[in-house]
């Protein structure tokens, strides 16, 4: 199963402009910190090809095979923008799809990105209810110590999305994701 955020890191990268599946594995790397495995790229890039998202095409190289070259169509830049909007309660409980959004507000309204921003945080607020909870019933110490650092992390990321929420709404599109 491919996860969302994988499609969001490659179906952006080539809405910046046509890459073959070394180009764009680094590309999603430097940009995230995330080694992508041909095993998640290569079954993603042939979905969106027989979907109609991307194209691929032979380019020769000299005394090696042709490598193939993936182009978003118009189709595949619909389809980002819909993946980027669409995110429910249960894909909001992961960090990976979020910052995966995150990294690409650009491309959407700012009533979009705060729909985005207060999905997440709905999601981390049940879960911070959910293990603080869990956290008062704890005999061990160690075990309450690694729920109440949780809890702390989860308070923190609430706040760093009220500021984001804030900015979401306040800065425009992007000039040049408009254009995209």
């Amino acid at each position: 199963m491919t996860h969302v955020w994988i499609e969001v890191l490659l179906l952006s990268k080539l809405s910046r402009g046509p890459l073959h599946g070394y180009e764009l594995r680094k590309e999603v790397e430097a940009s995230t910190g995330r080694t992508l495995s041909n095993n998640s790229l290569y079954p993603t890039l042939r979905r969106f090809v027989d979907a109609g998202a991307v194209t691929r095409s032979a380019e020769e190289q000299e005394a090696k095979p042709p490598r193939h070259v993936y182009t978003i169509t118009d189709v595949g830049r619909e389809l980002l923008h819909d993946v980027l909007t669409d995110f429910p309660d249960e894909v909001a409980r992961s960090e990976a799809e979020f910052l995966a959004r995150v990294g690409n507000f650009g491309r959407l309204r700012p009533d979009e990105r705060v729909r985005v921003v207060d999905t997440r945080d709905r999601a981390v607020a049940e879960e911070l209810d959910r293990l603080g909870a869990l956290a008062l019933t704890q005999d061990d110490p160690w075990s309450r110590a690694v729920l109440q650092e949780v809890c702390a992390r989860l308070v923190a990321e609430r706040g760093w999305l009220a500021r984001l929420r804030e900015r979401a709404a306040a800065e425009p599109e992007s000039a040049t994701e408009q254009d995209t």
